[in-house]
């Protein structure tokens, strides 16, 4: 930090803040999700393993074994998985009898999506900033 600027108006400057739109600001103040969703969220999709079985989940409803078969990992270890995709509400899954079935529960996505869409005026345009002086 550079000039006695403060943790936050060095965070203003550094993300753009004060500069965003009006709408942007107003989208900003909505609950988008909790910051415990989000923490869950963002900590599930932190692993290729449980954004593959999303991306199965995608498109259809499977059982858990069903699930596992493309991985090299014990079904315990894929259960884990399936448990932390359930914490971020991810996943749904139905128990009938030893029958496990998961389908993708969307919800989740779309308050990470809006969490992220705050930072989308601030990151477009600084890449149109920078094509711009690439291409000069």
């Amino acid at each position: 930090m550079t000039g006695g600027a403060t943790g936050l108006e060095y965070l203003t400057i550094l993300f753009n803040i004060a500069g965003m739109s009006r709408h942007t600001r107003q989208r900003r103040r909505e609950p988008v999700a909790s910051a415990r969703q989000l923490d869950l969220v963002f900590r599930a999709l932190g692993d290729q393993t449980r954004r593959a079985l999303l991306a199965r989940l995608a498109k259809s409803p499977a059982m858990v074994t069903e699930l596992a078969e493309p991985f090299a990992l014990s079904l315990p270890a894929v259960s884990r998985h399936i448990r932390v995709l359930e914490r971020a509400r991810l996943i749904h899954r139905t128990v009938d009898g030893r029958v496990h079935q998961c389908t993708l529960s969307a919800d989740a996505l779309h308050g990470a999506d809006a969490w992220l869409a705050q930072y989308r005026h601030f990151w477009d345009t600084n890449l149109d900033s920078f094509a711009r002086y690439v291409e000069s």
